[in-house]
């Protein structure tokens, strides 16, 4: 299918900007590009009430936004990790995309604001999301949330984190996760994937930007870790069930796909759905690209289904 019009037109908008690239500019530029562009989201026409807490991590606090929608509880809980390749992005750059999978499903959605590299390299992001997931866990009732129903979720290298975080739990034991929802995630640092050639550029994400988050997240580590690359992990038998929404125009498709293969080879139910016409980071974009909203009420659809049995 050809490029979606909108998206299109959105990328020849880009394109156009006079500006460095973004390989050339420091983190803290870049995330404030970035922050800019994501004020465009959507949000609902009745938006969740939010309050922002301070939760004990291992390198400090980390912050998460609870998202309340007005609805009768106690409710299943998402635990959310924003993208952004590990480097940009934060709990205000996703509010739109948390708003709509909390009146959506609804459910208390609590959004993680994990450390970000270069100064938080490899594995503090992986850190702070299981800590993170486990707190909500121990304290969802306080939340309005029931213990017994919650999901992981993520887009991009937020993705990344939920997959890593629910293979991390299933190994530590407790309760299981409920439910992955994972937009096109970042799960293979170390294979050559077609698609990385054929969206190479031109796409927004482009492969020269994702060896720029790379270099940033991982530093000297090894980028085969199964909790950097899960893709790479041994077993991926016994995890929750999976949504993973892919995009036909993005360098991360056939890498999320494979991941999703690999669940499904070791008995996960999974669901598998690529956006025809798409690029990388669409459901973050809905104030600009209507298809995009099919993304997100996918998600929306598939929480519910998974969490209000």
């Amino acid at each position: 299918m050809p490029l979606d019009p909108q998206t299109a037109q959105l990328l020849e908008q880009i394109a156009a900007i006079d500006r460095p690239s973004m390989t050339e500019q420091a983190p803290q530029a870049v995330r404030e590009s970035y922050a800019a562009m994501a004020a465009l989201d959507g949000r609902p026409a009745e938006p969740a009430a939010t309050e922002d807490r301070m939760i004990e991590g291992p390198g400090g606090e980390i912050p998460v936004r609870i998202y309340r929608p007005a609805a009768e509880g106690p409710l299943p809980v998402v635990v959310y990790f924003h993208g952004g390749g590990f480097v940009i992005g934060g709990i205000e750059t996703h509010d739109g995309l948390c708003q709509q999978l909390a009146t959506g499903v609804p459910a208390v959605v609590v959004s993680v604001d994990y450390r970000l590299a270069p100064e938080h390299p490899f594995p503090a992001a992986v850190e702070d999301a299981e800590v993170a997931t486990s707190w909500v866990r121990e304290h969802a009732g306080e939340v309005g949330g029931d213990p017994a129903r919650i999901a992981v979720g993520g887009d991009s290298a937020g993705g990344n984190l939920a997959a890593v975080t629910a293979r991390r739990l299933r190994d530590a034991g407790g309760p299981p996760i409920g439910f992955q929802l994972l937009f096109y995630p970042v799960t293979d640092f170390v294979g050559a994937h077609p698609s990385h050639l054929e969206n190479a550029e031109g796409y927004m994400l482009t492969t020269e930007m994702m060896d720029w988050f790379k270099l940033h997240y991982l530093g000297g580590s090894d980028p085969a870790h199964p909790d950097a690359s899960p893709l790479h992990a041994e077993d991926l038998s016994g995890l929750p069930s999976a949504l993973v929404i892919t995009a036909e125009f993005d360098p991360l498709r056939d890498e999320g796909e494979a991941y999703a293969a690999r669940m499904a080879g070791a008995g996960v139910e999974v669901q598998v759905s690529r956006h025809a016409g798409m690029i990388h980071g669409f459901v973050s974009l809905v104030g600009l690209i209507e298809r995009a909203q099919e993304g997100v009420d996918e998600a929306v659809a598939a929480l519910r289904s998974a969490l209000h049995r």
